[in-house]
């Protein structure tokens, strides 16, 4: 009797235990959701674009100067003033120039009564002459005479007409219709032309219609063609979006420490007079474009189990020493896959896709037997490992991102 209670006794405490022991695996089996992170493959449209920084400048900005120097005596425009064309700007002293008139002026009437001597002359030598009372020589000299006398007026008048015009040109008129946007001078300063005109006044054509001067990197310039749409953002209104066209991608290259841009030119309207010379440009091109796409976010793309991270830093010292790395031939062709990471019987399965193009957040994923994969709308992907509730740290699951 006490052997059968005591195998019914070993018996029932075996049954707890099994029972206890399946409790427990049952209850620490964590849920697929506690130890990762998941997103969605969705459907859209997507856009690939290429960035730059650019200013917004007039399309026509005119620099109003001076060819004489001279003191500053009256101003009439100050800034954001409309001029129109040939509206007098400003006005320098002539008093310098107003006594130079006056000394070629006297010069030519000194060399008008010279003329008029040597005409007289010419003309008594030639009456003797035809009654053979002069020679022939002296007829001849009678003539260079006046001939002189006749170029020097000449030159007088020319002296003349240069000091008139230089006059004229203390007068500063505007060349065109448009916009005062600078003004550097002042009333009583002195202006120099010697060796260059100096810049008075800027003056912008029209402000109706200017254009973003900005800098691309030589890898984005292949992309860029004469018409594309652009949309940028300035900062005064960083809640509206304005478009231009590209209006000239220009092939003179800038190379500074070594980085390669070429400047674009973008066309853009400005009726509403809200974009202002020199605002800062933040500009996106459209270079291509994808409609009802299958969508995953990069973050999925840029995930790796945890055990094939380890992996991989292990071999990384074996693949320096055996130069496997030389070896690969088609590098460029491994920027058109990606892997992605399904939860299969509770563990990362991978699979291969194609990829499509990006838009810094998304990516597009394409291929023919994606149905056949279990990939679609809808397919939970794993994004991220989770320590204790947390994403695992960018060292250990997920690295830094990678250009797709």
């Amino acid at each position: 009797m006490k052997s059968l209670n005591k195998i019914i006794f070993t018996l029932v405490f075996i049954a707890l235990a099994a029972g206890a022991y399946y409790y427990y695996q049952q209850s620490s089996k964590k849920n697929p959701a506690d130890v990762y992170r998941l997103a969605e493959i969705t459907q859209g449209d997507i856009e690939q674009t290429v960035s730059a920084n650019g200013t917004l400048n007039p399309v026509t900005l005119v620099s109003v100067g001076t060819q004489v120097s001279g003191i500053v005596k009256k101003l009439y425009v100050d800034f954001n003033d409309v001029v129109k064309k040939d509206q007098v700007l400003l006005e320098l002293d002539n008093a310098l120039f107003m006594a130079q008139i006056s000394q070629s002026q006297a010069s030519v009437r000194n060399n008008q009564a010279s003329v008029e001597l040597a005409q007289a002359n010419e003309k008594r030598i030639r009456e003797l002459y035809a009654q053979e009372f002069v020679s022939k020589q002296e007829l001849d000299t009678a003539v260079q005479v006046l001939k002189s006398a006749k170029a020097q007026l000449d030159s007088a008048r020319g002296l003349l007409a240069r000091d008139q015009t230089n006059l004229n040109f203390t007068i500063i008129r505007s060349p065109v219709s448009g916009v005062v946007v600078d003004r550097v001078v002042d009333v009583g300063q002195t202006v120099a032309a010697s060796f260059q005109t100096p810049t008075l006044i800027k003056i912008a054509q029209d402000l109706s219609k200017m254009q973003i001067n900005s800098s691309f990197a030589e890898a984005d310039i292949g992309n860029i063609k004469v018409g594309q749409i652009t949309k940028f953002n300035v900062d005064a209104f960083p809640n509206r979006n304005f478009k231009g066209v590209v209006k000239q991608v220009r092939l003179n290259p800038v190379n500074t420490s070594n980085v390669v841009t070429y400047d674009v030119v973008i066309s853009v309207d400005n009726e509403e007079q809200l974009l202002l010379p020199g605002m800062t440009a933040y500009v996106n091109i459209g270079v291509s474009k994808s409609e009802q796409a299958l969508l995953v976010p990069n973050a999925a793309l840029r995930y790796k189990p945890k055990l094939e991270e380890d992996t991989a830093d292990s071999s990384k010292g074996e693949m320096r020493k055996k130069g496997e790395g030389r070896k690969r031939k088609n590098k460029g062709d491994d920027l058109n896959t990606g892997t992605i990471y399904i939860l299969k019987d509770d563990k990362p399965s991978p699979i291969k896709v194609s990829l499509g193009i990006t838009d810094g957040r998304f990516t597009e994923i394409k291929g023919r037997d994606l149905q056949a994969k279990g990939v679609g709308i809808g397919t939970q992907l794993i994004v991220a490992e989770l320590q204790n509730g947390a994403p695992a740290q960018a060292g250990n699951n997920m690295r830094g991102p990678r250009m797709f």
